[in-house]
């Protein structure tokens, strides 16, 4: 079936409910409305106000709710409306959330899935469009997940959900009807911490995930005329990363640009960049770069266009690496 990014999620959602009378919904807007994007829209009617729930705007006690739920055996997956919005939640991510399996020596697990939409580029309001992934990829017991297409955000999300480890779910709010792809609606799963080649090639190797995947498409597709071969890597789980895919990738083109639109300081991309270092360095024929948003908050919605990172970019990158 052909459906956009949203509509996938929305039958991921809707299979592992009906798999699994476990699985909880819940979060600001969620329920009869079916949520800010509608990727609910529906699940309220079928499964009924037990299993679907709207909440306060108290984005720290739905995540506390959502780790006694799945502390005794619920499968919770609580949306944040905007990533944005999840800052209040932080601590109770950070302190229990990932340490609960530690914590109690395995006794109890966390398994639950935050969902949140994140990134800019629909020009939306302060605080709708963040980008801070690094955050959270800095926290060990937590997993993030980024899908990139339709298909994948379908299996990603079942795979997701049924972790018995605690994943963050972020999904690229410019990705949510951008694209249409061929999406079975029989349930299947995406392997979680399994990066993909998107696009082969020899020169340079672009590392990227989420809405930056089009963009690194669109860029090697304009290098290509001039004789350069640009291969993509999706990393789709950023923590814990597939570093093996992104080393042997690498260590064949001898060139690396790291492309994601959260600010380049302490940004994934200089983990990635230190990883590269340490573990392909003899293989490198230039530098690594990094193509990112700029070091300041999102600008309100004029001047977004200034702040995304653009295929002209990454081109601009592309070239300066066949130069060496």
């Amino acid at each position: 079936m052909i459906m956009t990014m949203i509509q996938a999620i929305n039958r991921a959602l809707a299979g592992e409910m009906e798999r699994d009378e476990r699985i909880v919904v819940f979060g600001e807007d969620v329920g009869r409305d079916g949520g800010v994007f509608r990727a609910t829209d529906g699940l309220f009617d079928k499964f009924g106000p037990d299993r679907v729930m709207d909440t306060p705007l108290a984005e720290s006690a739905a995540i506390g709710v959502a780790i006694g739920m799945a502390a005794v055996g619920l499968r919770p997956v609580p949306e944040i409306q905007f990533m944005g919005f999840i800052y209040p939640a932080f601590n109770q991510i950070i302190s229990h959330v990932a340490r609960l399996r530690n914590r109690t020596r395995g006794r109890f697990t966390a398994p639950l899935t935050i969902r949140t939409p994140y990134g800019a580029g629909v020009k939306a309001l302060e605080h709708h469009s963040e980008s801070t992934e690094a955050l959270f990829c800095h926290i060990p017991g937590f997993t993030v997940v980024v899908p990139s297409s339709p298909y994948d955000a379908k299996g990603l999300l079942a795979a997701a959900i049924r972790s018995d480890d605690p994943v963050l779910f972020l999904e690229p709010t410019k990705l949510y009807r951008a694209e249409k792809q061929e999406v079975p609606e029989t349930p299947y799963e995406v392997p979680l911490r399994k990066a993909a080649v998107v696009r082969e090639g020899q020169d340079v190797t672009i590392i990227a995930w989420g809405a930056m995947i089009p963009v690194a498409l669109q860029a090697a597709a304009a290098a290509e005329p001039e004789g350069t071969k640009v291969e993509i890597i999706d990393l789709r789980t950023l923590s814990p990363m597939d570093r093996e895919t992104v080393l042997a990738s690498v260590r064949k083109t001898g060139r690396a640009i790291v492309l994601h639109e959260a600010p380049k300081t302490c940004g994934l991309g200089a983990e990635i960049a230190a990883m590269i270092g340490e573990s392909a360095l003899l293989s490198l024929s230039a530098p690594v770069m990094r193509v990112t948003a700029p070091d300041i908050t999102v600008p309100l919605p004029k001047s977004e266009d200034l702040y995304y990172p653009s295929p002209e970019r990454v081109l601009s990158a592309v070239r300066k690496l066949m130069e060496y």
